[in-house]
């Protein structure tokens, strides 16, 4: 007794009944009918082509030149924009500037505000409420403490303002910033070898530094203080600068030293009086000691606050010199 096979529908039997009957055709699937081609038609086709490429390089042509001209048209827009605001601004701030100087008090009138009892208590209150001998120290390092730390930070404004125009990129690949860098590195003019300049400056430069430093921690017990103090320490570092040129000058004070040296004396200031503007305004004891009237550890805050500004008035004197003489410190 024949097996009945499981496969019969996989068999070539199977198959070749089913063509026979037209139910399917073997062959059709592996079968690719090509249609009989036109004379000229591969000609016509590489044209079409290439006219379609065409067009697609003016289309994108046509695209790149509408965008600069849009780049173009906004940049022009920007700049007329530029102009116009800064007219109105110049003009806001005459304007402003008129209308406060149209505003101020007659000159002699009884009620003026340097006729009323702030003046008097900084004469008579001065030294019991501030510890400072000197009273113009005690007046802007303590009440009026908060516009002298403006000041300080105007100050380190605008040296970061020369600092980025007048800077030169030391790793510029442009050929006209090389240039200029090349012609404002004078230091193969700087005097080295000048022998009577460096001994007057090795005599004088530790001279002036002791002078400045003398002035900035006597400023609250005699006239001076931070900003003339501060004045004074930059001098002295100029003239070692001229002397013995920046390549001593540089093991001394760099761009990175002028940065950590300002920031951090700006930060103490800010914290150290917001403090006392905190504890003053809530009526609270700050705990700093005011000392006694006369010694150099004494006024409170107003000493270390001294130290801050002639920092910060010392760098930015050094760093403006530098910069105007060859972009960089």
């Amino acid at each position: 007794m024949s097996r009945r096979r499981d496969n019969y529908e996989t068999t070539w039997w199977y198959k070749f009944k089913r063509w026979v009957d037209g139910d399917v055709d073997p062959f059709g699937k592996s079968m690719e009918v090509k249609l009989p081609r036109k004379r000229g038609e591969r000609r016509r086709n590489l044209a079409w082509r290439a006219a379609y490429e065409k067009e697609l390089t003016r289309i994108a042509e046509t695209q790149a030149d509408k965008t600069e001209i849009m780049k173009a048209r906004g940049i022009r827009y920007f700049q007329r924009f530029y102009r116009v605001m800064s007219v109105v601004l110049c003009l806001g701030i005459i304007l402003i500037l008129l209308w406060t100087v149209a505003s101020l008090p007659v000159t002699g009138n009884a009620s003026n505000p340097d006729n009323n009892e702030v003046a008097a208590r900084y004469i008579e209150k001065g030294l019991q409420e501030t510890g400072a001998v000197n009273i113009v120290t005690g007046m802007i390092l303590d009440y009026r403490a908060f516009d002298t730390f403006g000041e300080s930070c105007v100050l380190f404004i605008a040296s970061c303002c020369v600092l980025v125009l007048l800077r030169l990129d030391q790793d510029s690949e442009n050929e006209s910033v090389r240039k200029m860098r090349a012609e404002s590195d004078d230091r193969h003019f700087e005097p080295k070898n000048d022998i009577i300049l460096q001994k007057c400056a090795c005599v004088l430069t530790p001279i002036i530094m002791i002078f400045g430093i003398y002035i900035v921690l006597n400023g609250h017990l005699s006239p001076g203080g931070g900003f003339s103090g501060g004045a004074v320490l930059g001098s002295g570092l100029i003239l070692y600068l001229n002397a013995y040129g920046y390549k001593k000058m540089e093991k001394l004070f760099t761009e990175k030293v002028f940065k950590r040296t300002t920031l951090c004396a700006l930060t103490f200031y800010c914290l150290a009086k917001s403090y006392s503007f905190f504890t003053g305004a809530n009526h609270l004891e700050s705990g700093i000691p005011l000392g006694t009237p006369g010694a150099i550890l004494s006024s409170g805050l107003i000493l270390p606050l001294n130290i801050c500004v002639g920092l910060v008035v010392a760098c930015t004197m050094y760093a403006f010199y530098t910069l105007f003489r060859k972009g960089g410190m």
